[in-house]
């Protein structure tokens, strides 16, 4: 099948929610919703139906997905320039001014049945032991309970409403739970919970019993916006209004076929980059690719797919930075 089709803006539609339903009541541990529009239902027949369907997709051939040998020492020297490294999937390790915080932070081997396709770009033991941590929800592929029993049980963790249980079931206390649009301060850091357009599952927790969020990481110098796991919907745009001069958005383009079933959880390399757009950032970092073999399409086809997009739209490819597993971006 090809590639791509030809790939114009995706404007809102006339009917789009309004900005108000991104603050409106969205539930509560045990029951959360996206206030702008209930997630399509899925039920045994809808599961079925994808997994019987015939995948147009080649899957056989061998993975070309790039990963560059890095030590991840420099993490620990206070001295180095800002930067964001690719661990991989969805975890970076953002260093600023001394800091380091990790995102969705998963070393782990699987995501729950899944193997890792790749290795994490940087060893573990690389991570220093002031860094901290932020979560945008509990899926397999994002929460790792190994890569949690790993890291330092003083690490603090900047969660959705709901995980605190979780992770103080496994020893780690500092744990901050935040709602939608609240903030909180680590050091000179504002670390503010935002929506994202997604839902929360795991064996032995109830479907949405705990929140899914996206991330908006203020340095005091520099703003980074890690959007966790989510659709392309109206959020963007607001979050980009609220918190204009974005410096970096980490923004999901993989595990988006077939987009009957996907597109409301998972955004595609089209809607990723008008989603860049709409947060009017100055450079995106994609993510969620490469890693775990979760949907239909190969885990290596996102970034060609969003490189046409990026072609057909003219764009310019210096603000879109596909990294290997493994790189180091310096923040310019």
């Amino acid at each position: 099948m090809p590639l791509v089709q030809k790939f114009n803006s995706i404007p809102m539609s006339e009917n789009a929610p309004s900005p108000d339903s991104l603050y409106a009541p969205h539930g509560g541990p045990g029951r959360f919703f996206n206030p702008w529009g209930a997630f399509p239902p899925v039920g045994l027949s809808a599961l079925l139906r994808w997994k019987l369907e015939k995948n147009e997709y080649e899957k056989r051939r061998p993975l070309d997905i790039p990963v560059v040998a890095n030590d991840g020492a420099y993490l620990k020297d206070v001295g180095q320039p800002p930067s964001a490294t690719w661990v991989g999937h969805s975890t970076f390790a953002i260093q600023d001014r001394g800091d380091v915080v990790l995102t969705d932070a998963h070393w782990g081997a699987r995501a729950l049945l899944p193997p890792r396709l790749s290795p994490p770009g940087i060893p573990l033991a690389a991570v220093p032991g002031d860094a901290f941590a932020v979560l945008s929800h509990n899926h397999y592929d994002h929460l790792d309970a190994w890569t949690v029993r790993q890291l330092p049980a003083t690490m603090p963790w900047y969660i959705p409403l709901g995980l605190a249980k979780w992770f103080q079931d496994r020893g780690r206390q500092r744990v901050v739970e935040l709602d939608w649009w609240q903030s909180v301060r680590h050091g000179r850091w504002t670390l503010t919970c935002l929506p994202a357009q997604h839902w929360s599952n795991r064996l032995g927790v109830a479907r949405n019993a705990s929140l899914w969020c996206s991330w908006l990481l203020d340095s005091g110098e520099r703003r980074y916006y890690f959007a966790g796991d989510s659709g392309y919907y109206h959020g963007f745009a607001e979050i980009g209004r609220r918190f204009p001069s974005i410096d970096v958005a980490f923004l999901p383009i993989g595990a988006y076929e077939p987009r009957w079933f996907m597109r409301y959880q998972h955004a595609d390399p089209q809607e990723a980059y008008q989603a860049f757009l709409d947060l009017g950032a100055r450079t995106m970092i994609p993510m969620h690719w490469g890693c775990f073999d979760l949907t239909n399409e190969p885990a290596d086809l996102a970034p060609k797919v969003l490189a046409r997009v990026l072609e057909e739209r003219g764009a310019d490819r210096e603000r879109v930075r596909i990294l290997a597993v493994g790189e180091r971006w310096r923040v310019e």
